[in-house]
């Protein structure tokens, strides 16, 4: 939900004095609470200005860095965020890709990641786990799965069997001819 700038400046001046604004319907009157907490630091980081909405500011790779320094540094990712005027959670994104993959993990990257199969990380997810049902047939397929196999086994060693005939048979039937050459050539 967003809240206009008077909106913001109403719920600090209550805070201020000790009171609450009416927590809006569907929101938790904790995370309100402290959504306005973070509005009055921002307010008392960087000016009242800074609880305005604007456009996303492109930040450089350097200014990242320096935020991101900051915080390996031992400042909390909190009070660098709230000085910086971002989300904490954004700056948490920035430290974590910093500490991956160095200065390049702070460099904006613009497109579409490519759509390669080879780059997709394969079993990341467990498959669930099988009813009875499902368990019997799986253990009935592998079961026929195996006859199969071995089946295949015998078909090839008679067909192995086979050649191995016809390849002896043939010999025997050239070393029969040449015998019967020889004996022509011979009288």
């Amino acid at each position: 939900m967003r809240y206009s700038y008077e909106y913001k400046r109403k719920a600090i001046e209550l805070y201020r004095k000790g009171l609450w604004p009416d927590t809006p319907e569907g929101i938790y009157p904790k995370s309100f609470h402290d959504m306005i907490r973070r509005w009055v630091r921002i307010e008392d980081a960087c000016g009242s200005n800074a609880l305005k909405h604007k456009k996303n500011k492109e930040w450089t790779p350097e200014e990242r860095y320096a935020l991101v320094i900051r915080v390996l540094t031992g400042e909390s990712n909190k009070s660098v965020a709230i000085s910086a005027g971002i989300n904490d959670a954004l700056l948490c994104r920035w430290v974590r890709k910093y500490k991956k993959y160095g200065y390049n993990g702070l460099i904006l990257k613009k497109g579409r990641k490519a759509k390669n199969p080879d780059m997709k990380k394969i079993g990341t997810r467990k498959p669930p786990k099988p009813n009875e049902s499902e368990y019997e047939e799986l253990i009935r397929l592998r079961a026929e799965n195996e006859y199969m196999r071995a089946e295949i086994e015998v078909i090839k060693k008679e067909i192995a069997l086979r050649e191995e005939k016809e390849a002896a048979r043939l010999k025997a039937k050239k070393q029969q001819s040449s015998k019967n050459s020889e004996k022509k050539d011979t009288n």
